[in-house]
């Protein structure tokens, strides 16, 4: 028998171009849960389970192109995926406090700029919220890499250099999951184009955003020259709240479960007082 804390199985969000698979289950004010590039939804495995049981309405979304979610879609990006996590906001019930993780932080930032009135809170973890500092070469190595015909073996081989600092307990398993559904036919095409988003739309809107936000950041991100840097930067930008996350590189999420999971409640818990 399903309880309050468990989720249904996979729903579609019927979009102009293809479908956004999404789970969703518990009660109380909805959360959305946005993994990043070259993720599944299966990304807060640890985490939903928490909010659920913590009162919370859970809803875990794949990124277009990814998961769960039709690959057929033209493009691919920030504005795309805010636009989705708006759509689905809608087609649940909002407003909604979002947490994303990666280019889900980027998008999650967007949609709050653009939609205030839907969301109340954000989350960003390991935050895309503006371009590093690559170059030309770079960026033309980067596409090289994640090209269509061996997008799926580059990103096998890339993944743990993500997770630097202590491992999920079934990141073996999880990063068979990940590269299997890039397998898929078309899937490998979306990813690629995906890999191309530009977050300078996102930057350009981030002082329009007013709602509560909480940065959670791996101390050893390996995405970040800088970590702690880029979390203050992004924190003084947005009048954000902190909170760094030891032994944890891109994913804190779920390679240290407990203490992003505390800190995320904690952070429910002042934004349910001051409400």
């Amino acid at each position: 028998m399903k309880t309050e804390s468990q989720a249904q199985g996979t729903s579609y969000l019927l979009r102009p171009e293809g479908r956004i698979g999404y789970d969703v289950g518990g009660v109380g004010p909805l959360i959305v849960l946005v993994p990043g590039m070259g993720d599944l939804r299966a990304a807060y495995r640890f985490l939903a389970p928490e909010l659920r049981a913590a009162g919370y309405r859970v809803a875990s979304t794949d990124l277009r192109g990814h998961g769960d979610s039709d690959s057929n879609f033209a493009s691919y990006g920030d504005v795309e995926t805010a636009s989705d996590i708006v759509a689905l906001i809608e087609e649940l019930g909002g407003p909604a406090i979002v947490v994303g993780n990666s280019m889900g932080a980027g998008a999650a930032a967007f949609a709050a700029a653009e939609r205030p009135e839907l969301i109340s809170a954000l989350v960003l973890v390991g935050p895309f919220v503006r371009n590093g500092e690559t170059t030309s070469i770079q960026k033309l190595l980067l596409r090289i890499a994640m090209a269509q015909p061996w997008a799926a073996l580059s990103w096998n081989g890339y993944l743990p250099k993500l997770y630097k600092g202590t491992l999920p307990v079934d990141f073996s398993d999880y990063r068979k999951d990940v590269v299997k559904s890039l397998r898929r036919p078309g899937y490998a095409k979306s990813f690629s184009l995906t890999t191309r988003t530009d977050h300078t739309p996102t930057e350009h809107r981030l002082s329009e955003i007013k709602v509560p936000t909480l940065v959670v950041m791996g101390e050893k991100d390996p995405d970040f020259p800088d970590p702690r840097g880029e979390a203050e930067w992004i924190s003084q930008t947005l009048n954000a709240k902190v909170v760094m996350v030891p032994d944890s590189g891109h994913y804190p999420q779920s390679q240290q479960p407990k203490i992003t999971t505390s800190a995320v409640l904690s952070f429910l818990k002042e934004l349910s007082r001051d409400a």
